[in-house]
């Protein structure tokens, strides 16, 4: 690759709006949520259009009829999921923050998929103990130093062959250019060692640029090993 064919900012987000344009257009609900989201004070931090329906597709692919998402924010990444899982299936999306809970379901509602969500308020920790195993796609989108937590307790609540997602993973390069210090992508760290090392997994990752800025997605497939193991 010449030096002149090397990605800026001003490119790549030049091509992540054509292809969100052409490949997803616009959405009224969608961009609802993100308003009402920005409108009270969350943190722009939902996922991008693009992956917003690569979590959707990848949900039908799989004929996903049950799904776990850790880390709700305003709901915008939980409505392409409850539109993946159709008439009659189930999101579980965990948020801690009571606020951002409250703002998802309004959303939710909006939507016209709210009956097809359920919002567990609390934190991972408290809350994943207490799920019903099942679950045929897991997204993990919360705080990445329990990274390595959300996916052993993804293992344990999927069923073979399940997809797990874990986002953000490469954290604008942080992932390697910083030490244990910073707390995030040490915790990011942790969970793709868990992955490499775990006979529950099979992983692979891939770095993204888009509307948010440089980062990636860890995608894993839970294997038989899960269900021998008794997690």
């Amino acid at each position: 690759m010449t030096d002149d064919a090397l990605p800026t900012p001003a490119v790549w987000r030049r091509v992540d709006t054509y292809l969100a344009e052409t490949l997803v257009g616009h959405d009224a609900a969608l961009e609802a949520a993100v308003h009402e989201q920005d409108a009270a004070g969350l943190p722009a931090i939902e996922v991008a259009p693009l992956n917003g329906k690569l979590l959707h597709l990848l949900a039908r692919a799989i004929g996903a009829r049950r799904v776990l998402e850790i880390g709700t924010l305003g709901g915008y990444s939980t409505i392409w999921l409850a539109r993946a899982v159709g008439d009659g299936g189930e999101v579980v999306t965990i948020e801690a923050e009571p606020a951002h809970a409250a703002v998802a379901r309004g959303n939710l509602d909006r939507a016209g998929v709210g009956e097809r969500v359920r919002i567990e308020i609390g934190r991972g920790a408290d809350v994943l103990p207490g799920l019903e195993p099942g679950f045929d796609l897991v997204f993990i989108d919360a705080d990445k130093q329990s990274n390595a937590l959300y996916l052993d307790h993804a293992a344990r609540l999927s069923r073979p062959g399940a997809l797990v997602i874990v986002d953000n993973v490469v954290r604008s390069g942080r992932l390697v250019t910083t030490d244990e210090s910073d707390e995030q992508a040490e915790g990011v760290r942790r969970g793709l060692a868990l992955l490499a090392a775990d006979p529950r997994f099979e992983a692979t990752a891939l770095q993204t640029l888009d509307a948010k800025g440089w980062d990636g997605i860890a995608v894993a497939i839970v294997t038989d090993a899960a269900s021998r193991s008794g997690s």
